[in-house]
């Protein structure tokens, strides 16, 4: 006889969809209660099956029946709301059936998981799939590496693991041989790191430990769900998201502040300082007094005592730099454990109870005497001297005395863990370390090298890193060796860092190897300099999209098939990545064509509407396109009706002046933005110690209203007086401008309350008295008849670009032949709107008309400077009896590309 049983599970269940707005559920809480919730757990014989979410199932088996409640190494949370399900069972095993899944077991006489008793189905309509235990995924789309130490390119020592994520609609996670932890990670006032919970093998008895995730290409809430049962993506410090600086040099304390103030020369910011590893007594003066690592690793990589011959004072030091706004970083490989030349050696024998003729004390970290020392006697003194974070430089071991637990995770749990309980923001900067370290970062990539390629593979490398939680990695911009690169290679890279998770150049111990982006010849001077700024600016957008990041586990620098799931581009454009919820970025990475200046580049224009940043051309897509990009440009693509926050770059409280980029439509439309704020210290952020300030903007024919509201939420230093400027580019420009109520007045300076017009970027610029931060805010731009507000620019701003540099090509020529008055005509288009707007329409209905014009006006001169370039014109080889045939052909070569650069901008500009 047959025994069948069918059991109903009911209980609360909510699924996000992929494309709710941010306004949609997030992650309840930073949960870590390891042991689920007994209604969502199933046993039958051998086996243990825990429904997770109707998506993602726990399954286990034990030979021994005892199974593992203790959090993992990468799953710490399990107690979540039961999602609907039904049990089904009879003599030959067991059916569970979900909203989503239908898992059969139908175990053999020892009933482990293999391909014949396990299986599931998944019942989604666009990727429907049979998945058996043991069954390979061929279509994961990866997650990350440990390391891109070595890499040239895509040629990586350390290849890519996979992801949660696969176009075949499941995943595996294999969490059988991951440690435990003894005890949850419930938040606890605790002396030491030692304190909370520590990490110990798992049973060596024959099991399995398994979770299937279902989601379809529903891969925005798998993330989420990932995140909720393995933790959430921390929010880093608000400082991480402007600029870094890091070079391999012994420089000196005197170096450092004055490479400080040659920031400030050049009107850039600088947020963070990363000291290299000459900041402790180096290879060098170790190896002049004989000493020898007795750990066996690299005689002075390691160390915790100051070179004070390069730092005398260093707590005095580090207050100059923190009196700047700067926060430093210190190198650190812990593998030589503490050698007896360290000025702490003798604190640290001791607080281990080890002989007083200890040779040296080894690194030890997985015991919990030798991890409690290592914080309070070494790393703890030198945080009290000004040190902010440390830049863990682990590249020794890949394994510790605990199976399964790598030094990379475990080094990264510990100094996170550590600066959490001393209620800092916690932040640490090393290598990826497996699953679950997400909840540790930011990532430090390692040591690529400087071409063209390593370039190439990092967009895809950093976006791709969102399918495991790894939101923030972090790139040695311009590559790390042999360091020397081309001033292009360096702007392209730089322009890239831009639109990345963290802005940092670096660079090895090579004296030709240059990241000082002031010491580069024009233009890339000038390149560089715009990149940081812009990069700066942007700092308002990045942190509430990284807030986005830690509410949703949705990592801002993501592949474009988040969003657009069934598109087959959105898997084909490996280098185009989506950077907040705003915008599409596709950098250059490949060297300009050296007779046009330009370089081509594929864009894939994802559905919607878009408006291209560097041209203000609109774009509707689906489709590609291929464009040429000078080398001051980056396609980044602004979805239309974006509102952007961004601060001045140079900003020392820029959460008290606001700049807002609103983007134009096409249609009616209204859209909005939730700026996020806090104090940028402590874990507050996770308590409701923040504040959101919602700006909406509505868009018609005849007018545009932007409403600023008062914030919602409050946090310790809140700015009470706030300073607004709205920016409106690719637009045409208003009748007239009023704010709450009242008129505007037209102004020709931005240090004062009024509104202007910059024909050059067809940007509406309004600058607002400083108000409460608790008020509420109006402002409508009126457009008359003549001036609609959807009327199309056509790209006009990229246009007028092209105009201008070929202007400037034409430079060499002055001496001997004027640049022709239709270019000159043409260029100066901006310039005669920003005197008066009103002719807007009527310019840039004439302005097709004037380029066509220039480009024949230049074609003609063009035939004449060949000419006098062949004759060696007195007026183009000044000096030329004194020059001798090398130098004239090389004059020669240079006065004939600029005319191919002149006509090649101004064809580029039709």
């Amino acid at each position: 006889m047959t025994f069948k049983a069918t059991i109903m599970v009911t209980a609360a269940f909510s699924l996000l969809s992929p494309f709710l707005s941010y306004a949609a559920p997030r992650i309840a809480s930073t949960q870590t209660l390891p042991r689920a919730t007994p209604d969502a757990v199933v046993t039958w014989g051998h086996a243990r099956f825990t429904v997770l979410t109707s998506r993602l199932i726990r399954m286990e088996w034990s030979a021994a029946n005892t199974f593992e409640d203790r959090a993992t190494l990468v799953f710490i949370n399990r107690k979540l709301p039961v999602p609907h399900y039904t049990k089904t069972s009879d003599a030959n095993g067991l059916t569970l059936e979900t909203q989503d899944l239908v898992l059969t077991y139908r175990p053999d006489a020892g009933g482990k998981f293999t391909e014949n008793t396990l299986h599931i189905t998944l019942k989604d309509k666009t990727t429907p799939a049979v998945w058996h235990a043991g069954q390979k995924d061929t279509a994961n789309l990866l997650g990350t590496s440990r390391t891109l130490d070595g890499a040239s390119g895509s040629h990586l020592k350390s290849p890519l693991e996979d992801g949660l994520l696969s176009r075949s609609g499941w995943s595996v996670i294999d969490d059988t041989q991951s440690p435990v932890f003894t005890e949850p990670h419930t938040p606890i006032a605790r002396k030491s790191v030692t304190d909370g919970p520590w990490v110990e093998e798992r049973t060596t008895a024959p099991h399995q430990d398994l979770y299937f995730f279902g989601y379809g290409h529903n891969y925005r809430q798998a993330l989420t769900d990932y995140c909720k049962v393995a933790g959430r993506i921390p929010l880093p410090p608000r400082y991480v998201f402007g600029i870094w600086w890091s070079r391999y040099w012994a420089f000196t304390d005197q170096d450092l502040l004055a490479l400080t103030q040659q920031f400030q020369e050049n009107s850039l910011p600088l947020d963070v300082m990363v000291i290299d590893m000459d900041w402790h007594i180096n290879q060098d003066q170790l190896k002049k007094r004989d000493f020898k690592d007795l750990s066996g690793h690299r005689l002075g990589w390691g160390g915790y005592t100051w070179n004070t011959a390069l730092f005398p004072d260093p707590a005095a030091f580090m207050g100059q730099l923190h009196d700047q706004g700067i926060k430093i970083a210190l190198n650190l490989h812990p593998a030589s454990g503490v050698q007896p030349w360290e000025s702490a050696f003798s604190s640290m024998v001791k607080a281990m109870k080890m002989p007083e003729d200890t040779p040296y004390v080894p690194f030890l970290i997985t015991q919990k005497n030798y991890a409690e020392a290592y914080f309070s006697v070494l790393h703890h003194p030198l945080e009290k001297q000004g040190v902010d974070f440390w830049w863990l430089d682990w590249q020794q071991e890949k394994t510790t005395a605990i199976a399964g637990l790598n030094p990379t995770w475990w080094l990264n749990y510990l100094h996170f863990t550590d600066q959490e309980r001393e209620g800092k923001r916690p932040l640490v900067f090393h290598r990826w370390g497996g699953l679950g370290n997400h909840r540790y970062q930011i990532g430090f990539s390692g040591d690529t090298q400087s071409n063209w390629e390593s370039l190439a593979f990092q967009p895809w490398f950093t976006a791709t890193a969102a399918n495991v939680g790894y939101a923030y990695w972090s790139h040695d911009l311009g590559g790390h060796s042999p360091g020397e690169i081309d001033p292009e290679l360096y702007a392209r890279w730089v322009q890239y860092g831009v639109y990345s998770p963290v802005l940092r150049t670096h660079t090895t111990k090579n004296p030709d190897a240059e990241r000082r982006i002031w010491a580069y010849p024009e233009p890339y001077s000038d390149i560089l300099r715009s990149s940081f700024q812009q990069r700066a600016a942007l700092k308002p957008y990045l942190y509430t999209e990284a807030r986005k990041t830690y509410d949703t586990g949705i990592a801002f620098d993501r592949p474009l098939y988040y969003d657009w799931p069934e598109d087959a581009d959105a898997y084909a454009t490996p280098n185009e990545y989506i950077f907040g919820d705003s915008m599409v970025v596709s950098p250059i990475v490949q060297p300009v064509d050296p007779k046009t200046g330009f370089a081509s580049g594929t864009l894939w224009v994802p559905p919607g509407e878009w408006i291209e940043r560097s041209s203000g051309k609109a774009f509707i897509g689906p489709r590609k396109v291929t464009q040429d990009y000078s080398i001051k440009e980056t396609p980044v693509l602004i979805k239309a009706g974006s509102i952007i926050p961004m601060e001045p770059p140079l900003a020392k409280d820029g959460m008290a002046h606001t700049l807002l980029e609103i983007w134009p439509s096409s249609k009616n439309d209204t859209t909005e933005y939730k700026i996020y704020e806090d104090n940028g210290q402590g874990t507050d952020y996770q308590k409701d110690a923040y504040s959101f300030t919602t700006v909406r903007a509505t868009q018609t024919a005849t007018q545009k209203r932007v409403d600023i509201a008062a914030p919602v939420g409050h946090y310790i230093g809140m700015a009470p007086v706030k300073n607004y400027e709205l920016r409106f580019p690719a637009a045409m420009p208003p009748a007239s401008v009023v704010v709450n109520g009242r008129i505007l007045p037209k102004i020709y300076r931005q240090d004062t309350s009024g509104w202007h017009f910059d024909g050059n970027t067809l940007t509406t610029s309004i600058t607002l008295p400083a108000q409460s931060a608790r008020s509420h805010t109006s402002v409508i731009l009126r457009y008359d008849t003549t001036h609609p507000a959807h009327i199309p620019t056509e790209g006009f701003v990229g246009r007028l670009t092209r105009l201008t540099e070929a202007y400037h090509a034409l430079a060499p020529f002055e001496r001997m032949q004027q640049t022709p008055d239709e270019l000159v005509l043409a260029a100066q288009t901006g310039d005669r709107l920003g005197y008066a707007p009103e002719t807007a329409q009527d310019e840039l209905e004439a302005f097709s008309t004037h380029v066509a014009q220039a480009e024949l006006a230049v074609q003609a001169d063009a035939a004449q400077l060949r000419e006098a370039i062949h004759a060696e014109n007195h007026s183009l080889f000044f000096g030329k009896k004194h020059k001798s045939a090398e130098v004239k052909e090389k004059t020669a070569h240079k006065l004939l590309a600029a005319i191919d650069r002149a006509l090649a901008l101004i064809h580029a500009a039709q």
